[in-house]
Parts: C-alpha cells; structure tokens; sequence
C-alpha cells in the first residue's frame, strides 16, 4: 500500500514532519508512540481542564469542582476565597474554555521563538 503526503511549508512545517514521521513509524510499527511534546503532566491538565469545563458547562461552582479534584484538601467556605485552589480551579477552567474554543489547534505546536 502506497501513500502520498503534501506538506505546506511556513511556519507550522516542522510540526508537520514531526507529525508526518510520527505517522510512517505507526504505519509501520503500530501502535504510534505517545508525542513527545505532551509530557505526563500536561496530559493530566489537559484532562483536568476539560473536566472542570464539563463541569462548568453542567453548573457546578468553582467550590464544588475543587472539592471533587482535590478531594484529600479539606474545603470550606470560611477559607474558600483565600484558597490556592480556588485560584487554581479557575485557571483549569480558563484554560479549558479557551482549548475548547479552539485552542486545542495550538496542543501540538513547538515553542516559537518570537
């Protein structure tokens, strides 16, 4: 079986071939190989970014979403406003809404020097 590839080239090319070579290796020797440019721990945010915006989307409070994620912190609404969850479960949701709003296309680009 024989495939073609056309890569535009600009500023996104190298990603391109990073993801062209990741394709042939899988074509090859399945299964593809995780991409290096997502580590374990953005894979987790990511994960969690998405659940605190399904959270958000359902209407959950931030409180509520904190509570669930990080259920060995004890939560309550005394110290709520002051918490460095709280400050944390809105950057998640922040995150999240702007990968949903399509900021998914940016996951796997490489830094850019400006």
């Amino acid at each position: 079986m024989a495939f073609a590839a056309t890569l535009l080239l600009d500023e996104d090319t190298p990603d391109r071939i990073e993801a062209l070579n990741r394709f042939w290796a899988a074509l090859r020797h399945p299964p593809a190989s995780p991409d290096p440019r997502l580590t374990l721990q953005r894979r987790y945010r990511l994960r969690e970014m998405l659940r605190v915006v399904d959270a958000r989307i359902e209407g959950a409070t931030y409180r509520t979403i904190a509570q669930i994620l990080f259920l060995q912190h004890r939560i309550d609404a005394a110290s709520w406003v002051g918490n460095a969850l709280r400050e944390t479960t809105i950057r998640l949701a922040r995150d999240g809404l702007k990968l949903v709003e399509g900021g998914y296309r940016t996951l796997l680009r490489r830094p850019r020097r400006s």
